[in-house]
């Protein structure tokens, strides 16, 4: 696998011979000092150009940045809606194991892109010196925000909502419908409300990672080990016992969010939670 200096310099001896790209920035995980350097880390990069088509015409001049084993081209999908207006995106996998995103942006929509930029951006080549003010990149945005009252209650809300899906499925003998709704809504709600009572603990000055990646720092063992608990199993029984888990621990961390932040547990927990029972009994 190519290093991060050899890869770097592909990226830039390209955009610094082609006088179309402008301007080149890195985002993503590379730019977040509080994420472990790795290999497998994407190389996330913007090409800011003055003539966005005349790059979509061929893929040939790809093939500066080496061999691809898969590439994906998410704005030309069918099946997929384009998300990014009008720029264009390219997802390769390198056979070596590099990956690289990299995105086409029009140069005149440089404002926009750090508008709505999450902060994690580096500026790695400004040719015009269109950048005036020095770019830092912060993971704040992803930081645990303290729930309003409002959000607390919605999440237990759709938490106990979503909990009742589950057992309709599982009395239906429609177990797929149970799997999503359980991995899809219940589980979610729970890694979120454990979020916020890891926040009102430690602060809110921090990440725990994408899709909840770091939360096992900050969770006692035996509820670590509890969680994990509950993606294991496919059948019907574990199924059940998964929920009945998922259940107990988002009780005990909303209850001790609500504790400490001032906010009422709801009372339907109970109502919710005899009903399931007795879905399962019928």
């Amino acid at each position: 696998m190519r290093s991060d200096t050899d890869m770097l310099r592909l990226l830039l001896d390209l955009a610094e011979r082609d006088e179309r790209i402008r301007l080149v920035t890195l985002e993503g995980s590379r730019t977040n000092r509080n994420i472990p350097a790795d290999i497998y880390q994407d190389y996330d990069i913007s090409y800011f150009v003055t003539d966005l088509e005349a790059f979509k015409q061929s893929d040939r001049w790809l093939q500066h940045f080496g061999e691809p084993l898969m590439m994906q081209k998410p704005e030309a999908m069918e099946l997929f809606p384009p998300e990014l207006g009008n720029w264009f995106s390219y997802l390769i996998l390198f056979k070596d194991g590099v990956k690289l995103d990299l995105t086409l942006i029009p140069i005149g929509e440089t404002d926009d892109y750090f508008a709505q930029s999450d902060g994690l951006v580096e500026v790695l080549l400004d040719k015009d010196a269109r950048v005036r003010n020095a770019i830092v990149p912060s993971d704040r945005h992803y930081w645990i925000r303290k729930p309003t009252a409002r959000e607390f209650d919605d999440c237990c809300n759709e938490f106990w909502m979503a909990s009742t899906y589950v057992v309709k499925g599982l009395t239906r003998q429609e177990i797929l419908y149970a799997i999503d709704h359980l991995h899809e809504v219940v589980r979610p709600n729970l890694l979120r409300m454990m979020t916020w009572l890891i926040g009102s603990e430690h602060g809110y000055a921090f990440s725990v990672g994408k899709n909840y990646k770091f939360i096992q720092r900050y969770l006692p063992p035996p509820d670590w080990e509890t969680l994990l608990s509950t993606y294991s199993g496919n059948g019907y029984p574990e199924m059940r016992r998964a929920l009945t888990v998922c259940q107990a621990l988002f009780r005990q961390y909303a209850k001790a969010v609500a504790g400490r932040l001032g906010y009422s547990y709801p009372a339907y927990d109970e109502a919710v939670t005899i009903y399931t029972e007795r879905l399962y009994v019928d």
